[in-house]
């Protein structure tokens, strides 16, 4: 066998060892825990989205009414979109009448074809007002990440759009159950929206807050800083982060990412003073400490909160 062809046999092994696996996960129970009565989430694991199956990195969950269901974020691909809809289905016969997308990411957006259905059954999806033109400009990015990643067809109708946004708050009555969404300003994305459930006190924070992961800057350093400190102020029960367990010590549960934020503006704001390049503030400020994902994410925080503090007045 020549060099191509054992290059070919790996690949196909691979193919086949990718594609048993993505089988295995749609096929299977999706772990899901009631938080509070009638509150379920499932927990995301801590790795890069493109290196987990099915793209199982964020926290979904997903709230019963008396007529209805309410999804809060979707997953990271169709077929755990699948399993969370299944998941639903085997917990309440009740319809899902919103799917909620808290942000942008795919890790977050891309299981909402597995809602999708004909006529009367069909439930709507809600995001923040910006959330259209994110999804539109990142949307030829992300389904050729999910044909190279996780071998899904490309196929325009996977990316689903809001049919309602949000521009500042929103209620939704579920039967006897009130939610409320609040549409934030730019933060860790330009279209953050959290869902607050008034039954329990419990709300879901997208990745306004994470635990344990790295929190990732993709919006503004400097407008995240501001929406914590209101977020901190929350009357709540308990926390469901975009990524890491729920807490119900709030606000001491988002100390830590309070700290790295405010340490790296700190560390950025101090090498555009000594008058670094942008790389040399990337080289020369410290990983921190206590985090996950700390490879994937420190360098492109730093590259993105000196690219918005080099301008402050």
């Amino acid at each position: 066998m020549g060099a191509r062809d054992g290059t070919y046999l790996r690949r196909l092994v691979a193919g086949v060892f990718l594609a048993s696996a993505l089988a295995q996960a749609a096929d299977s129970d999706l772990p899901m825990h009631e938080i509070a009565p009638g509150v379920f989430v499932h927990e995301g694991r801590h790795a890069p989205w493109g290196e987990a199956a099915n793209g199982d990195v964020a926290n979904l969950g997903f709230i019963i009414g008396e007529r209805c269901v309410a999804v809060i974020d979707s997953g990271g691909s169709p077929g755990l979109g699948e399993a969370l809809r299944r998941a639903v289905a085997q917990r309440t016969a009740r319809p899902v009448c919103y799917v909620i997308n808290t942000h942008v990411h795919p890790d977050h957006v891309l299981g909402n074809r597995a809602f999708e259905a004909n006529g009367a059954d069909r439930p709507q999806f809600v995001g923040h007002v910006r959330l259209t033109a994110a999804l539109t400009a990142r949307a030829p990015a992300y389904l050729a990440a999910l044909e190279r990643e996780f071998g899904v067809t490309r196929d325009a109708a996977l990316i689903v759009y809001p049919d309602l946004q949000v521009a500042d708050r929103l209620q939704f009555d579920l039967g006897n159950r009130t939610i409320e969404l609040r549409a934030w300003p730019t933060a860790h994305t330009d279209n953050d929206l959290t869902v607050f459930d008034t039954a329990t006190a419990t709300l879901f924070a997208g990745d306004l807050v994470f635990a344990a992961h790295l929190p990732v800057v993709d919006g503004k350093l400097l407008g995240w800083l501001e929406v914590l400190s209101v977020l901190e102020g929350l009357t709540v029960d308990r926390v469901v982060p975009g990524h890491g367990a729920i807490s119900a010590a709030w606000p001491a549960a988002v100390a830590p990412q309070r700290k790295y934020l405010e340490s790296l503006r700190d560390q950025v704001r101090a090498a555009i003073r000594a008058g670094r390049t942008i790389g040399e503030a990337v080289a020369s400020i410290p990983s921190p400490d206590n985090w996950l994902l700390v490879d994937e994410f420190h360098r492109r925080n730093v590259t993105a909160s000196f690219a918005e503090l080099e301008w402050e007045d």
